[in-house]
């Protein structure tokens, strides 16, 4: 309990039990299909469930959550079950897998966990989610990518969504790497969990207009 509430805030009990019954499940349901690296299933509760909840202390208010490519829910399923106790909270997961959207529909069902399963390429996704707050993705891609992938939700105008993106020890590069399209507000925050780690909170996306070619006036990148 006490490490959920270092990285999660204020949370009951009763959400601490929905998080253990979830990876009751996770553990179940990954011995018949592939839902995170084998590897990894010693640490489960703090490599993945810990490391994903971290990200429901950096928005408290937030109530409209989308995750892409969801895999076998890091960071979506944990949000969720979070955002059980959070009045008018929900959250969308989009994941292509058919077998891993069954594991999230019926986990998060099982558990009343205000969350829709969308099994849809991330390209495929725009017109079927409502407009969120926050998005979220955990180990999807590179950064240049994941902002290609993200920009119809983070891109509208000035009134786009806040991303919150895991990245690990390479995150300086990729961020190097993502301004040669892409100018953006940031706020990196260090992660709870892994100390090499950062939360990168990436709004105000515009897309760099060639020299010559419209505006000269790009948004630069804030810290």
């Amino acid at each position: 309990m006490a490490e959920l509430r270092h990285v999660a805030g204020t949370v009951s009990r009763e959400t601490l039990r929905r998080l253990e019954a979830f990876e009751a499940e996770f553990r179940r349901w990954a011995a018949r299909i592939n839902l995170a690296a084998p590897s990894t299933l010693d640490v489960l509760w703090q490599r993945h469930i810990l490391d994903s909840a971290q990200l429901f202390a950096i928005k408290p208010q937030a109530t409209a959550w989308l995750d892409l490519g969801s895999g076998g829910g890091f960071p979506g399923a944990v949000l969720a079950i979070l955002l059980i106790e959070r009045p008018g909270g929900r959250i969308e997961l989009v994941e292509s897998n058919n077998k891993k959207a069954a594991f999230l529909r019926a986990v998060l069902g099982g558990l009343g966990a205000p969350a829709t399963v969308h099994v849809c390429r991330i390209e495929e996704a725009f017109a079927r989610t409502a407009p969120p707050q926050i998005v979220t993705a955990r180990a999807l891609a590179p950064l240049p990518r994941l902002l290609d992938l993200a920009a119809p939700w983070l891109a509208q105008d000035g009134a786009g969504a806040t991303a919150l993106f895991h990245k690990g020890r390479e995150y300086a590069a990729e961020l190097a790497e993502s301004g040669d399209a892409w100018r953006f507000d940031l706020v990196e925050h260090a992660s709870k969990i892994d100390p090499a780690g950062r939360i990168l909170e990436i709004s105000g996306l515009a897309r760099v207009v060639p020299a010559g070619r419209g505006n000269d006036t790009l948004r630069q990148a804030g810290s």
